[in-house]
């Protein structure tokens, strides 16, 4: 008798909890990198599902995310690393960070044509030399990168003039899918679109990955669904999208 009073208990404090948590609904306000889009746009709406919270998403490049952070009130971040470098910004966050994914950086070209080497630094360097343009994101972490990339093949001055700038990462794959430029060279998940196939990625001696971290904000009021949705990035359910998405988990 007393193990089905137990489970009968168990029962009620199920049914009740449901109706106890959709009151305690927060809206979160997030900081994410703007190459976090398309991972967090097909998260969100199950997590605000199966928890009852709501999510304002915020994407932008981390110069303006440092801004932001530095600013207007927010509840949490998944946003580049490179954010956590202004002394200001990191001030704003509870540490420390959880790492939520992290990518590598490649090359694209407009679908169906074909794949140029960029195999190794050479040939990479070639191919971006021979191209008649290329879109990027300049003024984000990973457009930054790239440009380093660029000077230490010795061809910086070169690439300005072929660069044509991007207002947002999305739409890096959509000029390279309209034919307005030759390449989008950028993070492989941004290049993964319609439209577009990847050529490769980076050499490994020119490589680095870009790492995507989840902090909670240090004056939110909201610190426990804040939480919630950094534990639901980790969950297995998520970091199936995060791959699915081009991205490695973690």
């Amino acid at each position: 008798m007393k193990k089905l009073s137990f489970i009968a208990t168990i029962s009620i404090l199920a049914l009740v909890s449901v109706p106890v948590a959709a009151l305690h609904a927060a809206e979160l306000k997030v900081l994410a990198g703007g190459s976090m889009t398309t991972v967090l746009n097909e998260l969100a709406p199950q997590f605000e599902r199966i928890s009852g919270h709501k999510l304002v998403i915020h994407f932008d490049s981390t110069p303006n995310l440092i801004k932001l952070a530095t600013g207007a009130p927010f509840d949490l971040g998944v946003v580049p690393i490179d954010v956590f470098k202004d002394a200001a910004a990191k001030a704003r966050f509870v540490l420390p960070t959880i790492d939520i994914a992290h990518v590598g950086y490649g090359v694209a070209v407009r679908a169906g044509a074909p794949k140029p080497d960029v195999s190794t630094p050479d040939a990479l360097k070639k191919t971006l030399l021979g191209a008649q343009s290329i879109a990027n994101l300049p003024t984000s972490a990973a457009g930054a990168y790239v440009t380093g990339v660029f000077e230490r093949l010795g061809i910086a001055e070169a690439m300005k003039t072929k660069t044509k700038p991007q207002a947002t990462t999305g739409q890096i794959a959509e000029a390279v899918a309209k034919g307005d430029a030759e390449l989008g060279v950028f993070l492989v998940n941004v290049l993964m679109a319609p439209g577009v196939e990847i050529a490769g990625p980076f050499p490994a001696e020119l490589q680095q990955e870009l790492v995507f971290t989840a902090a909670v904000a240090a004056d939110t009021k909201e610190a426990a669904a804040a939480k919630a949705f950094i534990d639901y990035l980790t969950s297995p359910a998520a970091t199936a999208v995060i791959r699915k998405m081009g991205l490695n988990p973690g």
